[in-house]
């Protein structure tokens, strides 16, 4: 009987063997020589919130309902130097279990940030102010724009404290997280929207709250340790905060770009090796790998743009750009805001446009180039001193054009060239805009490989140049403080000699 079977375990065995091959491979997880695998290998458990709107009501009421938190180690009061003393004591201690406890120390994820417990009128009130006038205001700025659409586009401040200080069980990111005692921390988050107090509030009652916010962080034990070179402030529109960015220009500021033109930021005030620069929140729906693939057929214009026709500093080659492409077979040019109505014609156009026109606005950069992003749209950058955000991570490349000004303007070549653009190499673009699209969505919870999330992975490496020029901080500091207390001694002693005589 048992040589009767021997045939049968024969081939068993060997289909046996090709089934445990074939899960081997079914889950298979890319290595660490797949970097473009492992970038774009997250699937999201569930779908996230993307709206500003809904998660901000949903922020708030969360908030109203939450138990009171524990208090964290925020001084509310001026610090005197032996607290000062003592914090740098017990920074000293925390750098140096990590120093020789952690092989990777200081480049080790997470990156650990204390976030502020300021005052509700910095923080709350301010979203609570917001939320409550959204619905009933039609206020423009001078160029045009709808000043609620303007605080969405640049709510990069609500995104990241949202995400910072939801509780843990709540949260994804695990390239951050939260502590509670100052000397823990590798960064201090300053949790102040300059966005919404800079467009609701008057004009008198916007400044003097930035005095309050700079006197109270700059209060703080942990500002005086580095001289705000470890503190992170949201300062997403270059109109805000401006009448007292000097007070608080060693801090690492989130910005929309580093505004070569020097309209907007004084020189030595923005730089990469401090400053990080971080997408604007997206004005249309994200259009994901099946929306491309429904909408290929559909994408029938060239090239398409709408926005503001006019804009100053180097947005001037807006002008340029209608007066040489208005008209252009497979065209189209439009003149509009970023309101409502402004959402759902870009949204049209884009999701019917090959290529999308990101020309630089009043700065270099433009909210355009992310709606293309998110639209599918391959972007055509028309802006020559242009910095994108996490650079150091995407490479813009592969999913747009870049074109220089003096090329764009030429006249017939810019349609010419983009015509002459193989099928293929499209396709190549917008399968890349599927997987990186994913970059520039905020949202609520904050994904793994969002910009929430991109933004800590960027701020570890600039670890350790900030202890660095923090210590050099101290210790030109210690030292001039030695000094003066040398000639105060001198002084007293030749005082006193004096009087003796």
């Amino acid at each position: 009987m048992a040589r009767s079977k021997s045939p049968v375990l024969l081939l068993f065995l060997p289909l046996l063997a090709l089934s445990l091959i074939f899960l081997l491979f079914s889950f298979h997880s890319p290595s660490p020589s797949e970097p473009s695998a492992i970038l774009h290998s997250y699937q999201p458990i569930y779908k996230p919130e993307t709206s500003f709107v809904a998660s901000l009501e949903r922020f708030l009421l969360a908030h109203k309902s939450r138990p009171p938190k524990p208090r964290d180690d925020t001084v509310l009061t001026t610090p005197t130097q032996s607290q000062l003393t003592h914090l740098d004591d017990l920074v000293f201690q925390s750098d140096s279990h990590g120093l020789y406890a952690d092989p990777y120390y200081p480049l080790s994820l997470p990156i650990r940030v204390y976030v502020y417990d300021m005052p509700s009128k910095f923080t709350y009130d301010l979203l609570w102010l917001f939320r409550n006038s959204y619905k009933e205001t039609f206020n423009l700025t001078s160029n045009g724009s709808p000043v609620h659409r303007l605080i969405e586009q640049h709510s990069v401040d609500y995104w990241l404290w949202a995400d910072l200080i939801a509780p843990e069980s709540e949260r994804l990111l695990k390239s951050v997280v939260r502590v509670h005692r100052q000397e823990e921390a590798d960064l201090f988050y300053i949790p102040f929207f300059t966005t919404i107090s800079f467009f609701l509030l008057e004009k008198q009652q916007c400044k003097a709250l930035y005095r309050e916010v700079v006197k109270w962080v700059t209060d703080q034990p942990a500002w005086n340790r580095s001289q705000g070179r470890d503190h992170i402030l949201p300062v997403h529109h270059p109109w805000s905060f401006k009448s007292v960015r000097r007070l608080m220009k060693n801090a690492i500021w989130l910005l929309p770009d580093m505004d070569s033109t020097g309209n907007w930021y004084k020189p030595g005030q923005v730089y990469l090796e401090k400053d990080l620069i971080l997408p604007y929140v997206a004005n249309v729906d994200f259009c994901d790998a099946r929306c491309i693939s429904e909408t290929r057929s559909k994408r029938t214009t060239l090239l398409f743009f709408r926005g503001r026709l006019k804009r100053n500093a180097g947005g001037k080659i807006r002008s340029q750009l209608v007066a040489e492409l208005n008209g252009a077979e497979g065209v189209a040019i439009e003149e509009g805001t970023a309101g409502e109505t402004g959402k759902a014609a870009a949204q049209n156009g884009m999701r019917k446009s090959v290529f999308c026109l990101s020309p630089a606005g009043d700065t270099p950069s433009s909210a355009r180039l992310f709606d293309a992003i998110v639209s599918g749209c391959i972007p055509v950058i028309v802006s020559d001193e242009l910095e994108l955000p996490f650079e150091g991570l995407l490479d813009y490349r592969k999913i747009a054009l870049f074109i220089s000004s003096s090329d764009a303007v030429r006249p017939g070549w810019l349609v010419t060239y983009l015509r002459n653009i193989s099928h293929a190499q499209i396709e190549e673009l917008r399968q890349n805009l599927a997987k990186y699209s994913r970059h520039f969505l905020y949202s609520s919870p904050a994904q793994p490989l969002g910009p929430e999330d991109l933004v800590w992975r960027m701020m570890a490496g600039k670890l350790v140049n900030i202890k660095l020029h923090t210590r050099r901080s101290q210790r030109v500091v210690k030292e001039s403080r030695s000094i003066c207390t040398c000639e105060c001694k001198h002084a007293n002693s030749t005082t006193a000699g004096h009087l003796q005589l």
